[in-house]
Parts: structure tokens; C-alpha cells; sequence
């Protein structure tokens, strides 16, 4: 609790305590002169028939009430249930009859303030997405349009002071929304309420270097298109914004540029995220569909990524690019003190790739909660950095909680033509008896990527974990002490040594995708002293 800020622990209490009464006051009339507004990011279809979704991986019907907060069904299922994604999704105009009876029946069958669906998260993402499927041409029914106001009246009482972050960023946004949406004095309420959150907001969650300040890539990527929604939105409702908040919403458009720089040099070269803190594909628009997004909105097309060191010095993360080879390396704070819920122990991990095609990947997530595995793809073994006695880096518990947590030291950087370097230390493992520090150096030069680990203090036991990607194979034939040869799908052969320490392959498994696991193996490099070298190879590099 020592890292809350005070507004979280009374937030809390306020939060428990205080329950708003429903206001069923007649509507506000919809604000009728808007100008262009711009087809927005689309997600894959997740309503497959007219009762049947299909979210995390899994396909589940709405034939019942109950079904709506069904306990038996995992929350955030439920919480994708509520947000209504799909009225804006690909080919949604093929299901719009599908979609006016579904928000009729989530009217009908979600009583006022009862259930996950009434949580001020799910009601942000509901209501925006109501208005941006009003905006895109369709017409709400008229209790669907009464019961939009109600959620947003009971929004605006409910806001996540306890949580902060992400989820009052998309309170804020819902309200900006339904502030430009409808008009009149309550609207112009709700206007300013969200404004002013953002105004304060967007500068503490959106990085100098561009990245959000949870360093969790989806989450990026996901505060990136709620970032160019409210671009579209303002440019929709010029008109209709206060001129004291016209300098803020202007200076919208440069976030947004450093925020895609910041996504395009954390992604791989198959254009798809990292796998940093939680992140999972599929749950936010990909890159290239936020970069088609972007366009629409008239922001300049994303220049490539040149050959160098490029260091996002404010969020912790290095870009290491010489001919075949992108390697992501983790230098960061788990994340925001008092907002670590997105944290795994991963300090110094990285993640590899090599002829456009991934080699080395993070654990990924595959699942919320507060189970065993959920803490197992948080932990430091899941991750490609160093475990010291079977400890975690950083102390992740619950299933968004951390307590003592890695701090790593100022990264040493050398930039230059024939030698990429970075050296940095973390001091996670300080808590433990030997008061070890974990040191990492990796370096670039002639097609190999070296990585030179030191623990320091007394330790019984210490492993470097190299996670590979499913596709990638260990040459069962060329495995021998300290050298495995790996076997990359498009054919290409890369030589990993280890110079100190005892090479193992065990297997794991990897979860690019919520509720899904893949099977892959690891390379465990076992410290015969308090250091280690493990050594890629690849196409004529010399070791």
C-alpha cells in the first residue's frame, strides 16, 4: 500500500460505499451539426450469429439473462460481452438488424447498476461505442438512446479514482464522447468533466518518448486508438468545443505521432507487438489497422525503422537493428509505482528476431485473474532474462499486484557502426540473502548477438532462460555440451553457444493470444559461476 497515492485509498472506500441513485430525467437532444467523421479502427467480427460471441478464444452463447453475468464464465469474457466491439467491427453494416435487437435486449435484460455490465469500465467502452455506431449512419432505438444517458449520468458519479490509469483514461474518454455527442447544459457537464481529466491525463500516461506509461505494448496500443478516436471525435464536433480547451485538443495530434513512432519501434518485423509486461495479439487493432486509422485522419504516413540503437529513454526500452537482426531489450521500471497491475518480472528480458521471423519471445498472456498460471506467465522464469534461486525479479502476486519491484540502473550504451552495446543492472534480487544484483550486457558485432550475464553475491542456484517460438526447432543431431544448433521455419540455421554455464532445453509453452497456449522449448543456461555467456550466430558471424 506504501506506493498508493492517497486518492486510490479513499477512492476505494468512496468507491464501496457510495451508490448514486438512477437519474431518469429526460434526454439531452443529440448534437446535429457535426462535420466528417472518420471510419475508426476496426476489430475482427466477435458476434457470429444473432445470440452466439466468440471472445478470448472462446465461443459462447447469450440465451438466457443469466448469461449476461453468468459467474461460471471468466470476468473479462464477461466484461467483452458488455463493451459491444463488434457494432463497429468488420462487415458490421452485414449485421446491423443483428445489433438492434442485441442493444435492445442488453436494455431490456441489464437492470439499472446491477452486474459486471454497469462497472464504469465495460459502461466507458459501451458508450463510446454506442455513439460511434450512431455516428457511422445508424439510429439508436429510442430506449437504447434514453438508456445511453443513464449510463452516462451513472458514469459520471462512478469515475475509477481508486484505479487511475487506463481505466479513468477510458471514463474520461466516454464522457468527452457523450459531451460532443449530445448538447445542452448537461452535455456541456459532461464535456469539460472529460476534458479536464484528459488535459491532466494524457501528459502523466503518455510518455516524452511516446510510449504509455504502463509499458505494456497492448496497452499502447490500445490507449494509441483511444487516442485517435478522440481525434476524430474533436475534428467531428469542432464546432462544439470550448475555445479554453481548443489548445489541448491541438496538441493531441503531436502525442499521437510520438505514440506511433513509439509502437513502430516496439514492434518485430513481422509488423506484429512484443510481448513486454501484458500483452496478447488480438485485443487491440493491429499496428498496420492503427496505422490505416492514422492515415484517414490525415497524420503522415510512419517512416521504416533505419539500422542503429534507438533508445525510448523515458519508458525504458531499446531497439537494437543491424541488418537481419531486431532485437527489444527491457530496461524499464515494471511500471508506474502506484500502478503496477499490468507488471510481469521480466526486467532485462528481450525478445529476438532474425530474417524477419521470431527467435526468443516473452511468455505473452493468455489469461487474467488471480490463478497459478496467470502467475506463472508472469514470473521471471517466463520471461528471457535471469531467475536467482527460483525468485521473481519483481514480486507479482494476486493477479495484478506487485510488490517489491526491479529497479534497473542507467543503461551504458555504445551506438556505432560495427558494435551495437547496452549494459545495465537491476537490483531486484537485493531482497534475497546474497543481496544480488543482476548485471547484463549484450552486444552486437559480424552477424552475433552476445549476451553476457553476472549475478553477484552468494546464490545457490542461477539460470539464464532463452524462450524460443514455436516454429523455431532445436536440431536434436547437433545438441551437445554448450551448443545447440536452431532450425528457423523459413530454413535459416542459427548456432547458440554458451561460453560459461551448462546449456539444457526444457520445454514451455508460449501465449500470444488470450486463451490460447502453444508449445515451445527454452534454453536454460545454468550458471557454473557467478557469470555467463550465451552466444546467437547466425549466417557467416563470427563468435
Amino acid at each position: 500500500m506504501r506506493y498508493l497515492r492517497p486518492v486510490q485509498i479513499y477512492g476505494r472506500i468512496w468507491h464501496k460505499l457510495f451508490r448514486p441513485i438512477i437519474d431518469t430525467s429526460p434526454s439531452p437532444s443529440v448534437h446535429s451539426g457535426r462535420g466528417l467523421w472518420v471510419l475508426p479502427a476496426r476489430r475482427k467480427p466477435s458476434l457470429l450469429s444473432p445470440s452466439l460471441f466468440r471472445f478470448l478464444n472462446e465461443e459462447r452463447a447469450l440465451v438466457a439473462v443469466k448469461d449476461w453475468d453468468d459467474p461460471d464464465v471468466i470476468k473479462l469474457w464477461r466484461y467483452n460481452l458488455h463493451y459491444f466491439d463488434d457494432l463497429n467491427a468488420e462487415e458490421c453494416e452485414s449485421r446491423v438488424i443483428w445489433h438492434r435487437d442485441l442493444l435492445k435486449r442488453w436494455v431490456q435484460e441489464n437492470p439499472f447498476a446491477v452486474g459486471t455490465g454497469w462497472e464504469p469500465y465495460p459502461t466507458s467502452l459501451r458508450i463510446v461505442n454506442w455513439i460511434k455506431w450512431v455516428l457511422a449512419g445508424n439510429v439508436l432505438p429510442p430506449e437504447c438512446l434514453h438508456s445511453l444517458v443513464i449510463q452516462i449520468r451513472w458514469l459520471c458519479r462512478r469515475l475509477e479514482t481508486h484505479l487511475l490509469g487506463n481505466h479513468l483514461f477510458a471514463n474520461a474518454k466516454a464522457l468527452l464522447f457523450a459531451g460532443l455527442f449530445f448538447r445542452g447544459d448537461e452535455a456541456e457537464l459532461w464535456l469539460n468533466k472529460g476534458m479536464g481529466l484528459l488535459a491532466r491525463e494524457i501528459p502523466e500516461q503518455i510518455l516524452a518518448d511516446g510510449g504509455q506509461f504502463e509499458r505494456s505494448t497492448m496497452y499502447h496500443s490500445l490507449t494509441l486508438e483511444d487516442m485517435l478516436d478522440l481525434s476524430n471525435v474533436t475534428a467531428a464536433f469542432r464546432q462544439a468545443i470550448p475555445k479554453r480547451w481548443i489548445l489541448v485538443v491541438e496538441g493531441w495530434r503531436q502525442v499521437v505521432e510520438r505514440m506511433r513512432y513509439w509502437a513502430a519501434v516496439m514492434c518485430h518485423p513481422d509488423g506484429e507487438i512484443s510481448f513486454f509486461n501484458d500483452s496478447a495479439i488480438d485485443i487491440a487493432p493491429s499496428p498496420n489497422v492503427l496505422n490505416d486509422y492514422a492515415s484517414r485522419l490525415g497524420f503522415s504516413l510512419m517512416q521504416t525503422i533505419d539500422d542503429g540503437l534507438m533508445h525510448l529513454k523515458e519508458s525504458g526500452y531499446i531497439r537494437l537493428q543491424k541488418g537481419q537482426m531486431v532485437a527489444l531489450l527491457d530496461v524499464a521500471p515494471v511500471g508506474p509505482d502506484y500502478l503496477p497491475g499490468h507488471a510481469h518480472a521480466d526486467t532485462l528480458s528481450f525478445e529476438l528476431s532474425l530474417f524477419k521471423q521470431r527467435l526468443l519471445v516473452n511468455s505473452g498472456t493468455s489469461c487474467y485473474g488471480t490463478g497459478k498460471e496467470r502467475l506463472r506467465q508472469r514470473s521471471t522464469a517466463a520471461h528471457n532474462t535471469v531467475v536467482v534461486d527460483g525468485q521473481d525479479s519483481s514480486e507479482v502476486w494476486g493477479g495484478f499486484r506487485v510488490a517489491r519491484r526491479a529497479r534497473p540502473s542507467i543503461p551504458i550504451i555504445r551506438n556505432q557502426a560495427s558494435l551495437l552495446s547496452v549494459a545495465v543492472s537491476h537490483d531486484g534480487y537485493r531482497r534475497l540473502p546474497g543481496r544480488n544484483v543482476h548485471r547484463r550486457q549484450w552486444y552486437y558485432c559480424n552477424n552475433c548477438l552476445v549476451v553476457e550475464d553476472e549475478v553477484t553475491g552468494s546464490f545457490l542456484d542461477a539460470e539464464a532462460r532463452f524462450h524460443l517460438h514455436p516454429e523455431v526447432k532445436v536440431d536434436s543431431h547437433q545438441l551437445r555440451e554448450g551448443h545447440a544448433l536452431l532450425l528457423l521455419p523459413q530454413g535459416q540455421e542459427v548456432d547458440f553457444f554458451v561460453k560459461e554455464g551448462k546449456l539444457q532445453v526444457v520445454a514451455t509453452t508460449w501465449h500470444p493470444c488470450f486463451g490460447l497456449s502453444q508449445p515451445n522449448l527454452c534454453l536454460v543456461v545454468k550458471f557454473r559461476s557467478p557469470k555467463a555467456k550465451s552466444v546467437f550466430v547466425w549466417q557467416g558471424g563470427i563468435t
